[in-house]
């Protein structure tokens, strides 16, 4: 009980626009919020201007929410919203179009003593290294339908796009990362 009370405190601090109140909702949340918005951005860069654009709005929207369901689902919907509206913004009609092409651009993976836990991270940080290189389209769908639970009805009505789009854009995510991912993954345990 004492941490929804504290919790009620805080919301409570940042609706009245007290700034330590939101540094500290803020310092809750962000690690969360920015792995939500990783998985739509296409770098880092644009994670970290998804993450601050939707706390801007969570701020904003504070007095609304009625602790019916847990903040932070609340505060997630509000990312995943501002994620796809920057995605929109950045680019006409990404949901509609299927872009193949693949970003290129590979990280140093720092090492670690156990080889089995280095693979591990190595194969995690491939993992989401591949979902970020999809197309914007693919990307968003994947991520709406396999990491936020969407249905495809849903998306097909929160994109504009229809529910046969939805699945095709999903089915060819898939397809594309199963492919990056058994090369990726085979290279990984070469280097065993």
């Amino acid at each position: 009980m004492e941490k929804k009370d504290e919790l009620e405190e805080i919301v409570d601090g940042c609706i009245r626009g007290k700034r330590a109140y939101q540094k500290k909702l803020f310092e809750m949340y962000y690690g969360k919020m920015m792995a939500v918005c990783y998985r739509y951005a296409k770098d880092k860069d644009e994670a970290q201007d998804m993450v601050q654009n939707g706390f801007i709005k969570v701020f904003k929207k504070l007095d609304v929410y009625n602790f019916d369901g847990s903040l932070e689902g609340w505060i997630r919907r509000i990312m995943v919203n501002t994620a796809i509206d920057q995605i929109r913004k950045n680019k006409r009609d990404p949901f509609l179009v299927d872009d193949d092409s693949l970003l290129q651009n590979e990280e140093e993976v720092q090492p670690f003593a156990d080889a089995d836990e280095f693979n591990l991270e190595l194969k995690a940080e491939t993992a989401i290294k591949a979902i970020s290189e999809l197309s914007p389209a693919y990307r968003t769908v994947f991520n709406m339908y396999v990491i936020e639970g969407f249905t495809h009805k849903e998306i097909a009505n929160y994109l504009e796009i229809s529910e046969g789009t939805s699945k095709s854009n999903l089915a060819k995510a898939k397809q594309k990362l199963r492919a990056n991912l058994t090369e990726k993954f085979a290279k990984i345990e070469e280097n065993e």
